[in-house]
Parts: C-alpha cells; structure tokens; sequence
C-alpha cells in the first residue's frame, strides 16, 4: 500500500539543522575529526540545582499525572516573577504567559494560531532557519528585511516600504541575534513599538540568548518598553540561559490575546508539559544559585569569545564587535 505525503507536508522547506547533523554524523562515521559549528547547542552541563529538583520531583507520584494542559500555576508563576526581577514588566500569571516545550514551537505554530493563509510576515535576514517551517504550515507569505552592519544589524524600520508595512500581520525580532551577535538597544524597541502601533503590526520577539551579554551587558527585554504588551509578545527559552537545549522548556509572554490563541491551539497538540519538568524550571528561575551560575556561564563565553576573535585577526578575519549570544559574525574570507 503506498501511502502519499500530504501537499502540506511536501510543501515544507528541508529542516536546516536536521540536515546539517546528518552531515556531521556521516563524516564522523567516515572516521574525521569534526569540529560541529552547525547548531547553537551549549556544552555545558545544565546546573546542577536543576537537575536535582527534576530527580526530586520526578520521583514524586504527582508528576506522574497529566499536567495542566496550560502549565501548571507556580510555573508561571515563577515566570512572572522572573520577569519583574529581572526586566521590570509585569505579568498576569494565567492571562499573558504560556508554557511551551521549547520556544522553536511557539515560533512555529504562531501562524497557525494568528494569521490566515495568504497573510504577511516579516522576517529578519540573516535569521534563524526554522522561522520558515511557520511559514509553510501556516501557509503564509513573507517578506525579509535586512540585518547589515551598518546598522549594527538593526532593522532599518524606515527601509520597510510602507505598503508593505501595511500589509504585514505580524514581524519576527531576535536580540542578542543569531546569528551576529548584535544586541538591541531601548531607543530601538521604542521605535519598535511606535512602528508597529502606526502599522498595526503585531511583534514577535525571541529572547533566546537573553542572559548572554558580552563583558557584563545586559541586554534589555522587549517587553519592558512602554506600551509593548499591547502590541506583542516574547518567546524565553531555557536552553541558552540554563544550559538545557535538550529538556524541551520555553514560555512566552505579553499581550493576552495573542497568548491566549498560542495556548488554545496547544489545547488541541499537546497534553501539557511533565511536572517534574516544570519544577525544575521553577529552580531554574528563582534559585539564587542560577544567577551565580548564568555569571560564570558568561564569562565562559566571554573567554572564548576573546580567544576565537583575537586569533582571528591575527590572519586579517575580523569580527563584527558582538555584545550578545555566544556568536561571532565574520565576512567570508577571499580565497
């Protein structure tokens, strides 16, 4: 019996990342000695109070039931609290928060949730691949705007022609940026926000590398900016922040109806994420220990960052001044 893809499943751009690890593994296989660039994937061990709360909590029968199919209250809780400490918004627990496994699936299925087949998204080039993936199952169209270093990678909000502004639903910010390493400033989410209030247009900012800031800079949140929420949300991951890329823990945050549609079609993918999971995030965010342990992680970075960079411009390869992620953008060197 043949069984044919769907025409939506064909439609579906190759997986960036997927593609780039069978690469490396087929070379591996092949016996070479493979230095992996291909995927931001931290290297060190998730900290170690993280990592007990989940044993304790996994041994405890409760986390052995279903979980609130919307995450579990001192989960968002915590995320609230995360958020005013550490950028000064306030959020409503149950009302602007949802709880994802990892925020590429928040990213992913938000045109699903927002936008109809047909409608416009906007999204930064250079970017992260797997923003496309959205695209195609939400049977959207897009339109890139460029990142370039004359404007410290920055949008040029002024460059977006304004019929297409217009007919935009929605663009796709990432700062500290994968992948340059540039970092936003205030005075940029302030125009930020005031575009998209002119436009309509609602922002979708991913904070993924939002703890990581080059020689102690702390990189803002878009949401702190006036009037944000309103106009807005912004996926944080515990991958970058925590070291835990392979736990599959995010939540996004901001305006109640956009986060609403992110969590009513959740309802209907997903049964919730694993208790334990959740207590562990809980550690994650409130546990003095993770900002002694983010502090290290950072200088780490900073480390290697120095070693890298210096080294490279010893053979004439200059970096782009990052203040942000664990990335270096470089020109292709001639020849």
């Amino acid at each position: 019996m043949l069984f044919e893809e769907s025409d939506l499943l064909k439609a579906l751009p190759e997986q960036f990342f997927a593609g780039l690890v069978a690469k490396v593994n087929a070379k591996v296989a092949e016996g070479a000695d493979v230095i992996n660039l291909g995927q931001g994937n931290p290297d060190q061990p998730t900290y170690d109070h993280i990592v007990e709360s989940l044993c304790f909590s996994a041994k405890n029968p409760a986390s052995h039931k279903y979980s609130q199919f919307r995450g579990n209250r001192p989960f968002k809780e915590a995320a609230a609290s995360f958020y005013e400490k550490h950028y000064g918004v306030n959020l409503d627990a149950e009302r602007e928060i949802c709880v994802m496994g990892g925020a590429k699936i928040g990213l992913v299925e938000l045109p699903l949730a927002l936008m109809n087949p047909g409608d416009l998204l906007l999204l930064p080039d250079p970017g992260y691949p797997d923003y496309l993936s959205g695209v195609s199952l939400g049977r959207v169209t897009y339109e890139t705007f460029p990142l370039t270093a004359k404007n410290d990678f920055l949008p040029d909000l002024d460059a977006i022609p304004e019929e297409t502004a217009r007919r935009a639903k929605f663009i796709y910010i990432n700062y500290p940026n994968n992948p340059t390493g540039a970092v936003a400033t205030k005075a940029f989410y302030e125009k930020l926000v005031a575009w998209a209030k002119t436009y309509e247009v609602g922002v979708v900012s991913d904070l993924a590398y939002g703890a990581l800031g080059y020689r102690g800079y702390e990189n803002p949140s878009f949401l702190s900016t006036p009037g944000a929420k309103d106009v807005g949300i912004e996926f944080y991951t515990f991958s970058k922040t925590f070291n835990m890329a392979g736990w599959r823990l995010a939540f996004a945050a901001g305006d109640d109806q956009m986060i609403e549609a992110l969590n009513l079609i959740q309802d209907h993918l997903f049964v919730g994420i694993f208790p334990a999971l959740q207590e562990a995030g809980i550690a994650a965010l409130l546990d003095p220990k993770s900002e002694e342990a983010v502090a290290q992680l950072n200088a780490t970075y900073d480390s290697r960052r120095d070693a890298f960079v210096q080294a490279a411009a010893k053979i004439g390869w200059q970096a782009f001044p990052s203040r942000g992620s664990f990335y270096a953008w470089m020109p292709v060197p001639e020849g």
